[in-house]
């Protein structure tokens, strides 16, 4: 049961990619928004019951002192991913896969302007190489 109610928990994940991996990995990534929201909910938790979160979430003390200061310093929300945000608006599916459209062909048009040149290159290495042939024979 506990299990099934914390599967999206950042350790869980943690935990997984470094058993795959056999090596030592960084410490687990936190979203601001986790960090923001076990800020809010450890301070509104009355004394005895502020021991039970840090277990609940496997997290220390020193994780919300560092959080804390974080947050008072307006670091965290900086880094808040504004653009999945809830009060953000979606983009209607069309709009965004117009948005990706676009961004494909600005690609290829750089892709297609370097390849241009290079064959331009490669035609002016071939006039080079002919003339040097025609004047040998």
């Amino acid at each position: 049961m506990w299990r099934a109610r914390h599967e999206d928990h950042p350790h869980d994940r943690h935990q997984a990619r470094r058993a795959g991996s056999g090596a030592e990995a960084e410490a687990p990534p936190f979203r601001c928004e986790y960090k923001l929201r076990i800020v809010a909910e450890y301070d509104a938790a009355p004394a005895g019951d502020k021991g039970a979160l840090l277990r609940r979430e496997r997290l220390y003390h020193s994780h919300i002192i560092e959080w804390r200061q974080a947050r008072d310093a307006g670091a965290l929300e900086k880094l808040t991913d504004h653009g999945t945000s809830p009060a953000r608006p979606k983009k209607h599916p069309a709009e965004a896969e117009n948005d990706r459209l676009r961004r494909q062909v600005e690609r290829l048009e750089k892709e297609l302007a370097k390849n241009r040149a290079a064959v331009e290159v490669l035609g002016k290495a071939v006039a080079l190489w002919e003339a040097a042939s025609d004047s040998a024979n």
